[in-house]
């Protein structure tokens, strides 16, 4: 990548360059999805390997997962509040990446990791809470910047590359912990999110921009055109939108099919390391493997197939599948000792899962206002992740009164009712409500001009 002059002011931005953008997403995604491995995946597979029990791992999954379902309180304040001169979104999103640079060298240095989990949580929960300013930053930044049309093939890049990143996260991470330490794993881990950091630094969202405060550079036209003028307009606005038939269709389907999604994730170390024996290693090469061939198919065909089937068909094929190969392994029972059999789950389950995240980011994005686009994705971002926690509380709940079997069952049935709702949405009808939504904006903004003009005059 080229790199750019502090005062080129006419240099290449962001929203002039489609390749350059995917380039772009593909690495803060990836740098995103490095912690995400670490915290989410790694971390209950050594607790596992060492011995903690299935409610302890629950609870701390569930709790790391608060800032994921806090966000929308950090949405309001990236909306409303930025240094425009830089872009809309950017120091948001250079904040984000130098904080998540600081938790994970705190989390290198806590010391025995073992005998102090709650300070492994409450570090985990600051450094999530930074994974969300980059999170919101980087979301909203696509909606903006990005024409509709080309949203399901950015999002297919995104998510294959945060998949990817969690994956060799994972899989290095456990590596590194059994033979290196704790330690030595999370400060090796840190270092492509520093080098990913300068990204951000390098380019503008739109030209004329300041690359840092004291460069050259000015407020763009592209950002002035939705500045949000009042907290009375951006939440009257929100509440327009969120209201909207399909925008509340959306929240339940996915915080339901979500949540059943990590209900599996959660399950899954427990379920390999404690009945099937296992290793935390083990677990992590099998399991980052699966996601990495998801990450990869998500990339190559995500796009493709959301645009010759449509986002909501793509959605439901998907969950379709989800709901087969979960009934398909429950009748297999008797063969789970077969090492083939379960890896064949891991990866189909891994595959549809990155297929369902896709196809829910896409079509949250198309159902986004631009005017609010930070503080109503994230809001949809915020119901899905409640969904995730609940997801990792379900089985703290049930795992004490239901055998595996079971489990994975109530897994297909929450997936069977994510779908049904699905059946309801009608993306075209939200559109237009959305284009009227606007109108009515721009109509009181020229009333409200129109009269501020008519008071200065007397």
């Amino acid at each position: 990548m080229k790199v750019i002059a502090a005062d080129d002011l006419s240099a290449t931005s962001l929203s002039d360059s489609s390749r350059l953008r995917n380039i772009i997403f593909i690495l803060l995604y990836f740098s995103q999805g490095i912690p995400e491995g670490l915290t989410l995946f790694a971390i209950p597979a050594w607790l596992a390997f060492n011995g903690k029990s299935a409610v302890e791992i629950a609870a701390y999954s569930a709790t790391v997962m608060i800032p994921f379902s806090l966000k929308i309180l950090l949405a309001p304040i990236i909306e409303k509040y930025t240094y425009l001169p830089m872009g809309r979104r950017r120091p948001w999103l250079l904040f984000g990446q130098f904080g998540i640079l600081s938790g994970l060298f705190a989390l290198a240095f806590v010391p025995e990791p073992l005998d102090n989990i709650f300070v492994i949580v409450c570090v985990v929960l600051c450094l999530h809470i930074f994974v969300m300013f980059q999170d919101i930053a980087t979301d909203s930044l696509v909606i903006d910047i990005v024409p509709v049309e080309q949203q399901g093939r950015a999002n297919s890049l995104m998510w294959g590359s945060k998949t990817i990143g969690s994956s060799v996260s994972l899989f290095l991470g456990s590596w590194l912990i059994n033979g290196y330490g704790f330690t030595s794993a999370v400060l090796i881990l840190s270092a492509p999110i520093l080098v990913v950091m300068f990204v951000p630094l390098l380019l503008r969202e739109h030209k004329g921009e300041k690359l840092l405060p004291w460069t050259q550079g000015q407020t763009s036209d592209e950002t002035k055109q939705f500045v949000v003028e009042s907290w009375k307009k951006m939440f009257k606005s929100f509440k327009q939108v969120v209201l909207l038939r399909n925008s509340i269709l959306l929240l339940l389907a996915v915080f339901i099919a979500l949540g059943a999604i990590y209900f599996i994730n959660t399950l899954l170390p427990i379920f390999t390391i404690q009945e099937l024996g296992w290793t935390n290693v083990y677990f992590s090469k099998i399991f980052s493997s699966c996601r990495l061939i998801g990450g990869v198919a998500g990339m190559l065909v995500g796009a493709l197939v959301i645009q010759r089937m449509g986002v909501i068909r793509f959605i439901q094929s998907s969950l379709i599948l989800m709901i087969v190969i979960a009934v398909l392994f429950v009748m297999g029972a008797v063969f789970w000792h077969h090492l083939n059999i379960i890896v064949g789950f891991i990866v189909t389950f891994c595959i549809l899962a990155t297929l369902i995240n896709i196809g829910v980011l896409a079509l949250a994005m198309q159902l986004c206002w631009k005017r609010v686009s930070a503080i109503q994705f994230t809001f949809c971002m915020t119901i899905f992740n409640a969904g995730l926690a609940t997801g990792a509380a379900l089985l703290g709940w049930l795992r004490p009164y239901m055998e595996w079997q079971q489990l994975f069952l109530v897994f297909a049935g929450l997936i069977a009712f994510a779908m049904v709702l699905f059946k309801f949405m009608k993306t075209t009808n939200h559109v237009k409500q959305v284009e009227r939504l606007e109108e009515q904006y721009m109509d009181v903004l020229k009333v409200e001009g129109s009269l501020l003009v008519k008071s200065e005059t007397i």
